[in-house]
């Protein structure tokens, strides 16, 4: 106990210099309880909504589930309409209803403009079924009672401005429609963001599915007292064709499992970015508690003197420890829910309803957050306890401080240089794998050896380091920026650590950059070097929608087109000469894609595999299988016959466009697939007239647009699409690490604030001889820039050898051009400079307020 109250006493003493260690461990621990706050309320959103809108038990087509569609067609799987009277009169069920559901479908408004969600969620078209009552309540209106009218739910309704009279055109692969608003429909629970449309069954079949006398599903309701696995079996025994029978209970779990996939991969996608920023806050944790030992070496050597034993100096060390995790991590988890709210309000402005009726806090999110934070924190303090423990009683007759690390130890400096030399080691064998399967293991463990290498060897590297960027930045300052140097050069340890926090954030951001703007010029000289096309017409969202019949003859229409070709997969399974089977989508084109793309060939010429019962292979199938042009190869289409075509030509798989893809003219497809389970465009591809190039391009635009849902691009357009889509991935992960960076500032911050205490009376001295609050100030903060561009070159020079070993390796998967993005490495260089300056703020503002005679009066 007594020991207890003497730790608590020197943590209440110290709460001040323990404050910002606290910060770093409640922005973590935050962090982690956010997360798992946020995805466990999402998964809560989502249960609730499967829960209460799946009928007893569902049946579909054989082998689908509710709502899916034929590969490619946008067309759902169908039933017939006579399924819904023989399901209605098994035993056990009292009723059963036919339900039609798409989500190949867009819904604009009388301006043109899309209704679809912007967060990705789907877009939904459905008839109104007694269902629906289970989770909607019509709001105002009416349903649906004629093909002229449309239920909307009141979420869209909100967000679009739309209200009852209001006109709205469906456009689906059967055609397009209009209709209007009849009636509102709220959700019972919260919709997660998708756009709900309903229509009456006749309207809903007629123009969803293309004809009436079809379903895609079949809701079936069980009688009082029998349960859905019952009805499900008595359905199994009586109906006569194979169907999918699912109860609600099975419907429910199969929703959740489809999005608990994305849900997860989020999940600990940000975990390990909060993991990173634990990583970082270990090094400000450490940093702390050493110069807190430091300042009261002759507090400890009077203990031992009076009889305190190593180990009861250790406990107390860790035992002021586990307060600070302890306030840290309980601030953190409460932190944390509110992190969450946030990041819910966040998902809902950009389209992603989440109600904070459902926020979800599990028992297990506090337990994780305290012992992540408690557990860390106690982990880092550990060699600083240690290294209290070992203060002599003879400490006491010394003065306060321990002696100045002037240089790192040798052995430590040793241990680092072989990490650092074995990592570069593994990234240099990572660079000369012959598979990215293989050389991934290399780049993995070098990645890992050259950040503990340089942690571990950071006290030695920063003598030489400090010295350079000191006679480059600091020493225009005269005998302030001096001082300032020797200040940073004083303690290797504590400057290595401190820049080694910073480092791993830049690290991470430098080598995601160098990879990214690597695959940017990488695909533009693949683009320029083998797209022949003028123009790219694909899903508005590159979500894959197939392109609709009707915008697909817009587009053959438009003037000053050369050629438009049509581009589709097909799913089938091929077998090759040697028996060999393998699930694959073809690409069956017209013969002006061998235009539209240049893809070269080892064997045989292109034009020919667009003849009759002709395709294709790529070359790594055909060296895996011994394929060689003339041979015949077995192909049995999924929704189709089977085939057996002839190899005209293998292309080369050293183009990353179109790798391994198998082409075959869509003539030959049709011969093997029926009209109605033939898939639409995934992506078409247009030829301008020499010379109209511009004309083209408009008159292109312009047939597309009534269709919202498409775009329309030329080679500039894709690239810069290209750009954008890498560059909005990178800002995400550069926002994640943000959090790594704060907490490495925050570790700037602590060791100027802890120093300036430990500097008391040198800084009271210097004062007294002339030093002004000026200068005083000025030398504080040049020595946490030099602190912070030390961190900052350390972090972006590991960073640019990780990116430029990680371009090297994918270089096997067509990542063939290696640009390092100066400015982004110049700005975050520069930038780090600035939050140097803005760290020293509050030290250098406290340093400069010190009394002169009381701090020459401090022991």
């Amino acid at each position: 106990m007594t020991m207890f109250r003497t730790s608590l006493r020197n943590f209440l003493a110290h709460k001040g210099r323990m404050a910002l260690s606290a910060v770093a461990v409640l922005l973590s621990v935050a962090f982690v309880s956010g997360t798992l706050v946020f995805t466990d309320t999402m998964n809560t959103t989502f249960d609730k909504l499967f829960a209460t809108s799946s009928a007893d038990v569902t049946v579909s087509p054989e082998g689908a589930q509710e709502g899916e569609e034929l590969p490619g067609t946008g067309k759902p799987e169908t039933l017939p309409a006579s399924l819904v009277d023989e399901a209605g009169t098994v035993e056990g069920a009292a009723s059963a209803e036919g339900a039609v559901f798409s989500m190949s479908v867009t819904v604009v408004d009388s301006e043109n403009k899309n209704m679809g969600s912007t967060s990705g969620a789907p877009t939904i078209a459905a008839n109104w079924t007694e269902n629906e009552l289970k989770s909607m309540e019509i709001a105002s209106g009416h349903a649906p009672r004629g093909p002229t009218e449309v239920m909307v739910d009141a979420d869209t309704a909100d967000k679009h401005g739309l209200k009852l009279g209001d006109e709205l055109r469906t456009i689906a692969v059967t055609g397009d429609f209009t209709a209007k608003i009849s009636g509102i429909a709220a959700f019972k629970v919260t919709n997660p963001g998708a756009t709900v449309v309903y229509y009456d069954t006749a309207t809903a079949q007629r123009e969803l599915l293309g004809r009436e006398g079809l379903f895609t599903h079949v809701l079936v309701v069980a009688d009082a007292g029998v349960s859905d696995e019952a009805l499900k079996q008595n359905l199994a025994a009586a109906l006569e064709q194979p169907y999918t029978l699912q109860t609600a209970k099975e419907a429910a779990d199969s929703g959740r499992e489809e999005v608990g996939s994305f849900l997860d991969v989020m999940k600990y996608a940000m975990l390990g970015f909060a993991g990173i920023a634990f990583l970082v806050g270990i090094f400000l944790i450490v940093n702390t508690f050493s110069m807190l030992v430091a300042q009261r070496t002759r507090e400890i050597g009077l203990m031992r003197a009076i009889g305190s034993s190593r180990e009861q100096v250790n406990r107390s060390v860790l035992l002021e420890a586990l307060l600070l995790g302890l306030v840290g991590s309980v601030a953190g988890v409460a932190a944390g829910v509110g992190l969450a709210v946030g990041l819910m309000k966040m998902m809902t402005a950009v389209g992603m309803n989440l109600s904070t009726d459902d926020l979800t806090v599990k028992w297990t999110t506090p337990v994780v957050g305290l012992a992540l934070g408690i557990v860390v924190t106690v982990l880092a303090a550990y060699v600083p306890a240690r290294r209290a423990s070992k203060v002599s009683p003879m400490a006491a007759l010394r003065d306060s401080g321990m002696p100045a690390d002037g240089r790192a130890g040798w052995i430590r400096g040793g241990i680092g240089l072989v990490l650092t030399g074995g990592g570069a080691a593994a990234l240099l064998v990572a660079t000369q794998a012959d598979k990215a399967s293989e050389g991934s293991m290399f780049l993995g463990l070098g990645v890992v050896l050259t950040l503990v290498g340089f942690v571990v060897v950071g006290p030695l590297l920063a003598g030489g380091v400090v010295r350079v960027i000191s006679a480059l930045v600091l020493r225009m300052f005269g005998p302030v920026g001096r001082m300032a140097e020797r200040n940073a050069l004083r303690n290797p340890r504590r400057t290595g650590a401190t820049g080694a926090a910073l480092m791993i954030g830049l690290a991470l951001v430098a080598c995601l950059s160098v990879v990214g703007s690597s695959m940017v010029a990488s695909a533009t000289e693949e683009l320029d070097k083998s797209v022949g096309a003028d123009f790219i017409v694909q899903s508005a969202g590159n979500d894959g929608r197939p392109i609709v019949p009707q915008a697909q003859e817009a587009l053959e229409k438009a003037r000053g087109i050369e050629h438009v070709t049509e581009y589709k997969g097909i799913e089938a399974k091929i077998t090759a000469p040697n028996g060999t089977p393998e699930d694959e989508q073809l690409v069956a084109a017209d013969p002006t894609y061998a235009q539209d793309l240049r893809r070269e060939t080892v064997a045989g010429e292109l034009s020919a595999a667009y003849g009759k019962d002709a395709m294709s292979v790529g070359s790594d199938y055909a060296d895996r299988h011994g394929v060689k042009v003339g041979d015949t190869i077995k192909v049995d289409f999924t929704n189709g016959r089977p085939a057996e075509l002839k190899v005209a030509a293998i292309t080369s798989d050293a183009s990353n466009v179109d790798k391994g893809a198998m082409y075959m003219n869509i003539t030959t497809a049709e011969r093997y697939v029926p009209a109605e389970k033939m898939p639409e465009n995934m992506i078409m591809f247009a030829k301008a007239v020499d010379g109209q190039e511009k004309e083209a391009y408009a008159a292109l635009k312009k047939s597309l647009a009534e269709y919202p849902q498409y775009k329309v691009q030329n080679q500039t357009d894709f690239k810069q699409d290209l750009r954008d889509q890498i560059g909005q991935l990178l800002n995400i992960v550069y926002g994640l690490l943000a959090l790594a960076i704060i907490v490495a500032i925050l570790g700037v911050v602590n060791t100027l604030a802890l120093s300036v205490v430990e500097r008391t009376r040198e800084i009271g001295l210097m004062r007294a001889i002339g030093l002004s609050r000026r200068q005083l100030r000025r030398m504080i903060r040049l020595e946490s820039v030099v602190i912070a561009l030390f961190g900052a070159l350390l972090g972006l020079g590991l960073g640019m050898g990780w990116g430029t070993s990680a371009q090297q390796l994918l270089a096997l998967e067509g990542l063939n051009v290696l640009e390092i993005p100066w400015p982004t490495i110049i700005t975050v260089f520069v930038g780090s400079a600035f939050v140097g300056l803005f760290a020293a703020l509050v030290p250098a503002f406290r340093a400069g307020r010190m009394n002169v005679l009381n701090a020459i009066a401090t022991e």
